[in-house]
């Protein structure tokens, strides 16, 4: 068994109330850490599930697109634990649209600016929302590991995703550009692309479109939201101390079998 050196620490996991943040919270708790599970909507048993995995929680209602819910809910962190060793941006929403919808010669629709902005918002300006308020706290606490979802979209693309895409790749060039700059004061940033998750929410899709989807898997599977949380504990665990500036795709494979 790998030691992962996370017992004690405290993580943040933004987007933590369902899904692959839901399961990255409980496996942190798991690890034995300190738990501030972040969602813009409130839930009423995380922090009893926190406390059943082995963690200690602080749930908290935070909106990542805002800097002041950001810096109250940090402050609430800091004063509760002190310094921060992981900070998971998880969060992210999904409103798919095509650029521009063409028919018979005739311009059906486009992308709205407010369909673009909101994802963007939120999956990107996010994350570097959350990070600008927590890094201080790492610096101040002798280091840490900032993690960012990214997707696998964001190395390849996919149709109707303009606003999706261009929010997972902008994430992909932040964690680069924040390994560089946060290297010397001993924080690791790094990246992970998940594939096809079977999140609640896709569970309620066609059973086609499923099927679709494990055959594009090499692997023959969709991925669990537990095999994301897995990466994460991993990359945020004293066993990657050397691993920043990464791309981490948890895919099945479906990079390769693009």
């Amino acid at each position: 068994m790998i030691e992962t050196g996370l017992s004690g620490r405290v993580a943040i996991v933004t987007g933590a109330a369902a899904g692959i943040g839901r399961a990255t919270a409980l496996r942190f708790a798991r690890e034995g850490c300190k738990v501030a599970a972040w969602d813009v909507n409130d839930d009423a048993t995380l922090a009893g599930e926190i406390e059943q995995a082995g963690g200690e929680a602080l749930v908290q209602r935070v909106d990542v697109t805002s800097a002041e819910s950001i810096a109250a809910a940090v402050s609430a962190v800091k004063e509760r634990w002190g310094a921060v060793w992981a900070l998971v941006n998880n969060a992210g929403v999904l409103r798919d649209q095509q650029l521009v919808k063409w028919k018979d010669g005739e311009l059906l629709g486009t992308m709205p600016d407010d369909v673009f902005d909101s994802v963007i918002n939120v999956n990107l300006r996010g994350v570097f929302l959350c990070t600008r308020a927590v890094a201080p706290l790492m610096i101040g606490g002798g280091g840490g590991v900032i993690l960012n979802a990214s997707s696998v979209v964001g190395l390849y693309g996919n149709f109707g995703q303009t606003n999706y895409v261009a929010s997972k790749a902008g994430v992909i060039g932040m964690t680069k550009v924040w390994a560089r700059e946060l290297g010397r004061y001993k924080i690791r940033v790094n990246a992970v692309a998940p594939g096809f998750i079977a999140t609640d929410m896709v569970k309620l899709m066609p059973e086609k479109a499923l099927d679709m989807m494990k055959a594009r898997t090499p692997i023959g599977r969709m991925g669990a939201p537990e095999d994301i949380a897995n990466a994460y504990v991993w990359l945020a665990s004293d066993a990657a101390s050397f691993v920043t500036g990464t791309v981490l795709s948890v895919d099945g494979g479906i990079v390769t079998g693009t």
